[in-house]
């Protein structure tokens, strides 16, 4: 199978970050769930409802070949930045806003996975993750490698390099950059913006310090008197807020959603909930949460329902996405969804209704 050192790699580091764990195959369920979607579908609800343009990133993949897609962020001047893994592609791609892609670089980060944009103009970067070689990486947004962040030394997590296994970066207003080791240890680790180490804090564990599988962090600026860090710990189906030095505040548990990075927009937090309930088949939907961190929409599932305050786990609608992996929203509030282990998708957009 074609996919199939892509796999094992994904299983040793996912079974890793979480016991018991399994992945989707390709199989019936794609045909099926092609056959009953209809191109311009409505879904979502409430006031988030979005229309569903599944042509949008189509390309030929003779002259766009992709494997997996993860994530996807937009700069300043409205260009979208995906990363894509795999040995026999370019691993990011730049698209515009209508679909078309504009660009493609970097055959240097086989595992691509994780993509951060910060920075003002002309100093603008990305922050790529790898987590199949173990690394992570600072570049200009056309691909000049500005510095290389390995296994960090000054802490007795990492015995070897190849525990560290990062999926996640977020960069604080004063250029503080924060490592999310989702696939390896589940430490956090903050550098400030030359990239020398501060603190870490988290690792493995089921405590209300730590994470299983880290995959996501954001930085939280909604109240700008209290900015915060939002750290996913997927295999647990919730996130957890901290300080931006690293002390617990909360937990947020979201029973059926194992969130791979939560993105602020506005007032609202955004994120792909990759599965539901079975890695081995394919699921998964998107969440829209208002500022007191409640789901008021879920594109490709079940309307959100609460029981006594507590989230009742959703129900994936069988055909909308194919294990969505990040979502990307424009200045118009369409969202733009990576899929992850698609049978090769492109991402889809949706258009906010």
């Amino acid at each position: 199978m074609k996919n199939q050192p892509r796999r094992d790699f994904m299983k040793k580091t996912m079974l890793a970050a979480s016991a018991g764990m399994v992945l989707p195959t390709i199989g019936l369920g794609q045909a099926q769930r092609k056959s009953t979607f209809k191109q311009g579908e409505i879904i979502g609800h409430g006031d988030f409802t979005y229309k569903v343009d599944k042509e949008w990133g189509v390309q030929d993949p003779a002259i766009v070949p992709i494997n997996d897609c993860h994530e996807m962020v937009m700069g300043t001047d409205g260009r979208l930045f995906l990363t894509v893994s795999g040995k026999n592609n370019k691993n990011i791609l730049i698209y515009d806003k209508s679909g078309k892609v504009l660009d493609a670089w970097g055959d240097n980060f086989p595992g691509a996975h994780g993509l951060t944009l910060a920075g003002e103009g002309s100093d603008q970067f990305l922050l790529i993750t790898d987590p199949e070689i173990h690394k992570v990486f600072k570049t200009t947004l056309d691909g000049k490698i500005i510095h290389t962040f390995n296994a960090p030394k000054e802490y007795d997590g990492y015995k070897t390099n190849d525990l560290f296994k990062p999926t996640e970066t977020a960069v604080a207003p004063n250029g503080d950059i924060y490592i999310a080791d989702g696939y390896g240890e589940n430490y956090i680790t903050q550098y400030n913006s030359k990239g020398e180490f501060i603190r870490y804090f988290g690792g493995k564990g089921d405590t209300d310090t730590t994470f299983d599988c880290c995959h996501g962090i954001t930085v939280d600026l909604r109240d700008p008197n209290n900015p915060c860090l939002l750290i996913t710990s997927r295999s647990k189906q919730e996130f957890k807020r901290f300080t931006m030095d690293g002390q617990y505040l909360e937990t947020i548990k979201l029973p059926g959603a194992s969130i791979c990075r939560p993105v602020i927009h506005g007032k609202n937090l955004y994120f792909a909930v990759i599965v539901t309930d079975n890695w081995w088949i394919y699921d998964g939907m998107v969440a829209v949460l208002n500022e007191k961190n409640e789901v008021v929409s879920l594109p490709g599932g079940s309307a959100p329902k609460y029981v006594n305050g507590e989230f009742q786990k959703p129900e994936y609608d069988g055909h909308t996405f194919l294990n969505p992996h990040d979502v990307c929203i424009d200045n118009d509030e369409n969202i733009y969804v990576p899929q992850w282990f698609s049978g090769k998708t492109y991402p889809v957009k949706l258009h906010r209704v």
